[in-house]
């Protein structure tokens, strides 16, 4: 068995948002995405040079490069071939639109790619171009998609919950089956960009959409997981009836990736984020060293110290394996170290009206 990652040394996952510029105008963007292309992007040689820097975290490190619609650097094809050469493991997530086509995929596919990501925000037509804010956007999606699995590339479906799309999870999950997609990624949402202007759904419904993904896992040919939603996490830890306490060091690590512990994001002009969705800056990779940033950084290094969190989410006894949406806690209250308002569990010994635990933490 690999032994489990130091996310207090390298991110499991490293995000490039390599482009803001997009064809779509999707209610829930984080990047508040425009048509044409940001002046001060990342040039080729640029992001040639993080890729260089980025491989020094490890062999294999795993990037995805965002946007925006990554589709729209005339560039990436070069990008994911350079960074397949140096040993990093590069994946994509495509906005799906008609930049997204057969040709395209397989000339990704041929450059090293390792997996594809499309979202799907509805299960038909209808509800998904309506979220998407252009029509035919479902169906140049599951063209996409298809074609991603003709070439040969495992295919992730994302999916954002909120109060809009809520109802239609089953039948997207019956979708991310039909598709063949490897993963089904559940984004809960946070309230940056264009998606402050959405309804999220409810703490308590919350919890009941976390049961069912937990319930229906065993039964699905894919794997489930969630986005800034850790407390899924404690829901399944809940379903066995393990507590914390039993689980082992290397367990409550590997359980515990939220922004800036085991993640990292790279904006398109090179600001160093915790996560696409905690736009605090740390550093710039055009001055600063990405590497140096994730491990050495105040605001990094405060992240990935659980006994730092406050509110509720300090008071936790899942706080190990869990800790909380930071982003969402920072898009709430300005505090990327506070509570997670998304979450319904109440620690034992919480006391609501005074903000305090009479339980002491570790």
């Amino acid at each position: 068995m690999r032994p489990p990652t130091d996310t207090a040394q390298r991110p499991m996952v490293l995000i490039w948002e390599v482009t803001q510029a997009c064809e779509l105008a999707c209610e829930h963007c984080r990047a508040d995405a425009k048509p044409g292309r940001h002046p001060d992007e990342l040039s080729t040689a640029e992001g040639k040079a993080l890729l260089d820097d980025v491989r020094e975290f490890s062999e294999n490190q795993l990037v995805v490069l965002s946007g925006g619609d990554p589709m729209q650097r005339p560039d990436l094809v070069e990008l994911v071939e350079y960074g397949t050469d140096i040993g990093l493991t590069m994946t994509l997530t495509p906005s799906g639109t008609s930049a997204l086509t057969a040709d395209s995929i397989e000339a990704l596919a041929e450059a090293g790619l390792s997996r594809m990501a499309v979202s799907l925000d509805g299960a038909t037509a209808g509800a998904h171009d309506e979220f998407r804010g252009e029509r035919g956007s479902f169906e140049e999606t599951l063209r996409a998609a298809r074609a991603a699995t003709q070439a040969g590339l495992p295919l992730q479906i994302n999916t954002t919950v909120c109060d809009g799309t809520v109802d239609d999870l089953p039948a997207i999950a019956d979708l991310v089956e039909d598709l063949g997609a490897v993963l089904w990624s559940v984004f809960f949402l946070v309230p940056v960009g264009r998606g402050r202007i959405l309804d999220p759904v409810s703490p308590g419904r919350t919890e009941d959409v976390m049961t069912w993904l937990h319930d229906i896992r065993p039964d699905v040919p894919f794997g489930i997981k969630t986005t800034e939603a850790p407390h899924y996490r404690r829901v399944g830890l809940e379903a066995r009836e393990q507590p914390t306490d039993d689980q082992p060091p290397g367990a409550k690590r590997r359980g515990g990736i939220i922004a800036g512990d085991g993640f990292a994001f790279v904006s398109h002009t090179g600001d160093v984020y915790p996560s696409g969705f905690l736009p605090k800056a740390a550093g710039n990779v055009r001055t600063d060293d990405v590497v140096d940033v994730y491990r050495n950084s105040d605001l990094f290094e405060a992240l990935r110290d659980r006994s730092r969190l406050t509110g509720k989410c300090g008071a936790c006894e899942y706080r190990h394996v869990c800790g909380g949406s930071r982003s969402r806690a920072y898009a709430t209250t300005g505090d990327p170290l506070a509570s997670d308002p998304l979450c319904a569990h109440v620690p034992e010994g919480w006391d609501a009206e005074s903000g305090q635990s009479d339980v002491a933490s570790d």
